[in-house]
């Protein structure tokens, strides 16, 4: 069930009801801004990962400011972005079963649309809804790039299945998807850099080894924002998957650079805000935030600002926090922003964005795909 918008454009943030999903407006823009000077002497483009955000009003700023469009995991995440008139979409996965192709192919009507194969059999699937659909369905073959998840091995067997899709009279080769998820957070350049070194030298030569078979290569797509400036760099790549670096989370700043300081130029702009609802016990605080509100995968939230209170455990409805015995305790009612440990899934527990610029509500934004599983 849809919820009710937790604030009301005008509201001051003190006001806001909590638990809610709070983009603090300047931080947010700022991190846009930055990617896109980044990018722009290198070559590569932006294709934004919408998985991280699953909104096409944020996918809009992002492609005003010079993406190519985005990417998603799921088809109903390409759904939310096709309906809210993104045109240009990647489905960087694989897509398995009838009824999510034709789905998938359903959307070529409005919206330039395109998915990843790793096997045959996906191939020949996705041919036959194309064909169903009278279309034409443009394919990536994704390859493991050392991530040992999904992806076809690297060179003649990316290339044979290239051929497969360039052959089909309803697909369309566009290219490779090489991504290397498991990168994105090692916390050293030095491992960052080992890592995605392999994984440009086997997109390299699979890039090249499709030319010696005719076949052009439009797309080197993946990266994260813990790599992108590796892969940006590389003359290989021409598409970065990036997606966290519109929010940043707690985790992500954990990366560092080789002087041991956090690397990291974007800023974090994606805060849950809380509320202190209970602060009995001695020493110790609870806010309304717990599993439901935010994730904890990648380890606790921290606490905006306040180095001295710690956020040490989590319940369903409730964040556990302890306080320094030379800090205040924050009293009952008092609100927090907590920056997420990872921000993806603590997005999906949201219906709204509330936006926020110099502690006054200024917009809403819905959260369109969230529980796009499917």
């Amino acid at each position: 069930m849809l919820q009710a918008p937790p604030a009301i454009p005008g509201m001051r943030e003190h006001e806001i009801d909590t638990p809610a999903l709070v983009i603090d407006l300047d931080a947010f823009e700022y991190n846009l801004d930055t990617m896109a000077a980044k990018l722009a002497p290198t070559g590569a483009k932006l294709r934004a990962h919408a998985k991280t955000h699953k909104s096409p009003v944020i996918a809009r700023l992002q492609m005003d400011r010079g993406a190519v469009g985005n990417c998603v995991q799921k088809v109903a995440e390409a759904e939310a972005l096709a309906w809210g008139g993104i045109p240009d979409i990647l489905v960087s996965n694989e897509v398995v079963g009838a009824s999510k192709l034709a789905r998938l192919c359903a959307l070529s009507r409005i919206s330039q649309v395109a998915v990843c194969a790793d096997d045959e059999g996906q191939v020949s699937a996705i041919e036959a809804a194309a064909s169903d659909a009278g279309i034409r369905m443009t394919v990536l073959v994704e390859i493991d790039v050392g991530a040992a998840r999904c992806g076809v091995a690297p060179g003649p067997d990316a290339v044979a299945l290239a051929e497969r899709i360039a052959q089909s009279r309803h697909l369309i080769f566009g290219g490779l998807q090489a991504y290397h998820g498991s990168a994105q957070h090692k916390r050293t350049p030095e491992e960052r850099q080992t890592m995605i070194g392999g994984a440009i030298d086997a997109s390299r030569r699979t890039v090249e080894q499709l030319k010696q078979r005719g076949l052009d290569c439009p797309i080197v797509g993946g990266a994260g924002t813990g790599t992108f400036e590796i892969e940006s760099a590389s003359g290989v790549y021409n598409e970065i998957q990036a997606g966290s670096y519109v929010f940043m989370d707690a985790d992500y700043a954990r990366n560092l650079d080789a002087a041991g300081q956090p690397v990291s130029t974007f800023r974090h702009s994606l805060f849950v805000l809380s509320t202190v609802m209970s602060a009995a016990q001695p020493g110790i605080a609870v806010l309304d935030a717990g599993h439901k509100a935010v994730s904890v995968d990648s380890g606790m939230p921290t606490i905006w600002q306040r180095p001295d209170i710690k956020y040490v455990s989590a319940s369903d409805e409730h964040g556990k926090l302890t306080v320094g015995s030379e800090t205040e305790r924050p009293k009952v009612g008092e609100k927090l922003r907590l920056v997420p440990g990872h921000c993806d899934p603590t997005v999906d527990r949201f219906d709204w964005y509330v936006g926020v610029r110099q502690g006054r509500v200024e917009c809403l934004w819905p959260v369109a795909a969230r529980g796009g599983v499917t």
